[in-house]
């Protein structure tokens, strides 16, 4: 079980599934409400490859369209780092919300050059279900997909990506120092 903070600096798709954790009192979902996830955005900000939609815009609806594509990109994760095939409903479902806001590419004039920006069309929750979904590509695509892994810390069930082939935890200061604590215990509860 881990507490109700979002776990973040995961790759951005695997960071959206995790706000979903287990907590003392049980599953909890950290998008539960448009404040939820205004609040999740501004911790994910800087890592967004263009602006995210004003949060201060978003509405119950935009909520609807980043739920509905967390959970495409949590059965694509969970086929894919089996080697399985995702399920047909979710490569239809992120391939949905890349098509209603793909990325338009332009240069524009900043005053001193010539720069290439990113936009992309629409209401503010299909513009970051399309982030998401794209994010999910880059995953979905790469081999290390195989390689995420769920949490061994006791009820946890957040997903990471390894970066050590040693890793166990979702978070040393999550469930891994209170996995080392409960060994401890155990080891001198004996003696």
């Amino acid at each position: 079980m881990v507490d109700s903070t979002p776990l973040t600096g995961e790759p951005l798709a695997i960071d959206l599934v995790n706000t979903r954790p287990n907590t003392v009192d049980g599953p909890v979902d950290l998008l539960a409400d448009v404040t939820r996830l205004r609040s999740w955005l501004g911790l994910q900000a800087e890592r967004f490859p263009e602006p995210t939609p004003d949060a201060a815009a978003l509405t119950d609806t935009d909520l609807a369209a980043v739920r509905a594509v967390r959970e495409h990109i949590a059965a694509a994760v969970q086929a894919a780092r089996h080697g399985e095939q995702p399920p047909a409903t979710a490569l239809d479902g992120l391939n949905a919300a890349l098509h209603a806001a793909p990325a338009i590419q332009e240069l524009v004039w900043d005053g001193g050059s010539v720069t290439l920006t990113s936009h992309r069309p629409g209401a503010p929750g299909t513009r970051l279900a399309a982030l998401f979904a794209e994010d999910t590509v880059c995953l979905l695509t790469d081999p290390a997909v195989r390689t995420v892994r769920t949490c061994e810390g006791e009820d946890c069930v957040m997903l990471f990506l390894p970066t050590h082939p040693r890793r166990r935890w979702c978070s040393a200061s999550r469930c891994g120092n209170r996995a080392r604590v409960a060994r401890y215990y155990q080891r001198h509860k004996a003696n």
